[in-house]
C-alpha cells in the first residue's frame, strides 16, 4: 500500500477518478495473458505526457515500481507487477494524432489499438505491416515495447522496422524525442530500436511515428494440407530457399486445426497431419507466377489438398481459423502456455522434430503453431498449473525447447518478448558479458531501477 502523502499527491495530478487502489478495482491489473500474479499497489490512468512525467517523478523520488500497461495481452508476463508499486494504464491516451499518407506516416498515442490504426489507413489505401494475434486487441505501446510481430512479419518487418521516431518519458520524469517524420534519419543513435523491446523497462513511449504503407495491388491466399508433418514443415524451406518470401506462412498441426474445427466449424480437413496458410501480394502478374511456383512446390512435398480463397470472404475465413488458433486451444485446459522460440528457416524441421520429441517424452498435449517462413515457433502446452506433477513437466519440456532452438542457432523469442517466462534463460543465447551490458544501458537511464523491475534486466 502506498503511503497516504505519495497517494494524494499522485491524485492531485490525475484526479480521484483516474486513481485505482481498491482490491476489486487493482485485481484486473494482477495478470496478463501468461501464468503469473502480482497485485500493484494503484493503477492510474494518465492522459498526457505532462502527467506520466509528473507521476514518474514522484515515483522516482519515492523510489516507487512503474509498470507501464496497455491492455495486458502479453504472453510473458511483462505487464505483470510483480515488485507491486504503480501500474500506468494507457488506455484513455487512445487518439491518433495525425494521418499522413503522402509523407508515410501516423502519430499516435500508446493506447491505439493496432487494429484501429489499420482501420483508419484503411480508407486512404495504405496500412501498418505488423499485425499481432492480438491485433484487435493489443495497443500500439505494448506493441513497441515488445517489438511485436504476426505472420505479416515474414516480408514486412516486426515493429521496430516501422518506428520512426518516439517521445518516451525517462524514470527521473524527463520526456525525450528522437526520431522524425521522415524515412531516411540517419542522425545520431537509433534510439527507437533499443526502445523497441525493451518491455518498459528503460521508459515510458507517450507517442510514436510509425511508418506505413500502400496496401498492394494483389493478394493471393492458399490453405494447403499435408498427410505428414515433416512434409509440412519441409514444404517450407523449398519455398524460402526457392527466393520465394511470401507475406506470411503460417504452420499448423493436426492438433491445432482440430480444435478449431471443433469451435469455428470452417470445414478444416481433420485428417491432415499439418497444414499452412500462405499469403503472398503484390502486383497482379507477379503474384499469378509466385503462386504458381509455390503450388509446385507444396505438391513436390507431398500436399494432399490446395484450396485457394476465390474472394476477400473466403481469405477471412482461412485467417480467422488461424487467428483463432490461441484462444481457441487455451480452452482445452485451465492454464497454456505459448512460447515462441526461433530459429533459421532451414531448420525449422528439425525444430518441430525436437519440440514433438520433448513434449512426447513427458507425454504433454501440444499443439505447434508457427509462423514457419521466418522459423519462429508456436507450441502450445495446455495444462494444469495447480497439478504441480503436471506443471513440473510443462517447465521442464519448455526449459528443453528453449535448448534445442540455442542448439540450432536460434533463440529464445521472435515476438512474444523475454518478460517473466524465460529471463533464467538468457544465457544459452548470450554470453555474460552482453547480458552485463544491458543491464549497464539500464543502470545509466533508470538507476533506482523502478521501471518495471524483476524483467530480463
Amino acid at each position: 500500500m502506498l503511503d497516504t502523502q505519495v497517494k494524494n499527491q499522485l491524485i492531485k495530478i490525475v484526479g480521484v477518478d483516474r486513481y485505482l487502489d481498491r482490491l476489486e478495482e487493482i485485481t484486473c491489473y494482477a495478470y496478463d495473458a501468461f501464468v503469473e500474479e502480482a497485485l500493484p499497489d494503484a493503477v492510474i490512468f494518465p492522459k498526457t505526457t505532462a502527467e506520466v512525467s509528473e507521476l514518474l517523478k514522484i515515483a522516482s523520488r519515492h523510489k516507487i515500481p512503474v509498470t507501464g500497461r496497455g491492455a495486458g495481452t502479453s504472453l510473458c508476463g511483462a505487464s505483470i507487477p510483480i515488485r507491486q508499486g504503480i501500474v500506468l494504464c494507457f488506455s484513455k491516451m487512445d487518439k491518433i494524432i495525425e494521418v499522413n499518407t503522402r509523407d508515410r506516416y501516423i502519430i499516435v498515442q500508446p493506447g491505439v489499438v493496432n487494429g484501429d490504426v489499420q482501420k483508419a489507413l484503411e480508407p486512404f489505401g495504405f496500412f501498418y505491416p505488423p499485425d499481432p494475434g492480438s491485433m484487435n486487441t493489443s495497443t500500439i505501446g505494448g506493441n513497441i515495447a515488445m517489438n511485436a510481430g504476426g505472420p505479416r512479419c515474414l516480408k514486412y518487418g516486426v515493429t521496430a522496422d516501422y518506428v520512426m521516431g518516439m517521445e518516451v518519458v525517462l524514470a527521473s520524469g524527463k520526456v525525450i524525442r528522437f526520431g522524425s517524420k521522415n524515412i531516411k534519419d540517419v542522425t545520431g543513435y537509433k534510439l527507437s530500436s533499443l526502445f523497441c523491446g525493451s518491455e518498459g523497462t528503460l521508459g515510458i513511449i507517450t507517442e510514436a511515428i510509425l511508418k506505413v504503407m500502400p496496401m498492394p495491388e494483389t493478394v493471393k491466399t492458399l490453405m494447403v494440407t499435408f498427410d505428414n508433418l515433416d512434409n509440412t514443415a519441409k514444404a517450407v524451406t523449398d519455398i524460402i530457399g526457392s527466393g520465394i518470401i511470401p507475406v506470411a506462412m503460417e504452420l499448423m498441426d493436426k492438433l491445432t486445426l482440430n480444435a478449431i474445427e471443433d469451435v469455428a466449424k470452417l470445414g478444416l480437413d481433420r485428417e491432415a497431419q499439418g497444414s499452412l496458410l500462405i499469403e503472398i501480394d503484390g502486383v497482379k502478374e507477379a503474384c499469378e507466377k509466385e503462386i504458381k511456383r509455390i503450388i509446385e512446390k507444396v505438391r513436390q512435398n507431398g500436399a494432399t489438398h490446395i484450396q485457394e480463397a476465390a474472394n476477400d470472404l473466403e481469405r477471412e475465413k482461412l485467417w480467422k481459423a488461424r487467428r483463432s488458433a490461441y484462444g481457441i486451444f487455451a480452452k482445452l485446459a485451465p492454464d497454456i502456455v505459448t512460447e515462441d522460440v526461433t530459429v533459421p528457416v532451414s531448420k525449422v524441421p528439425q525444430m518441430i522434430h525436437k519440440i514433438v520429441e520433448i513434449t512426447k517424452k513427458y507425454e504433454l498435449k501440444m499443439g505447434v503453431l508457427a509462423h514457419a517462413g521466418d522459423g519462429n515457433m508456436h507450441p502450445m502446452i495446455p495444462a494444469d498449473r495447480s497439478n504441480k506433477e503436471e506443471w513440473k513437466k510443462v517447465e521442464a519440456a519448455f526449459a528443453e525447447i528453449f535448448q534445442a532452438a540455442a542448439e540450432l542457432d536460434g533463440t529464445l523469442s521472435g515476438e512474444h518478448g523475454i518478460g517473466l517466462g524465460k529471463s533464467a534463460y538468457l544465457p544459452l543465447v548470450m554470453n555474460k558479458d552482453t547480458i552485463e551490458f544491458m543491464k549497464t544501458i539500464k543502470q545509466a537511464v533508470d538507476p533506482d531501477l523502478i521501471l518495471n523491475p524483476g524483467k530480463f534486466v
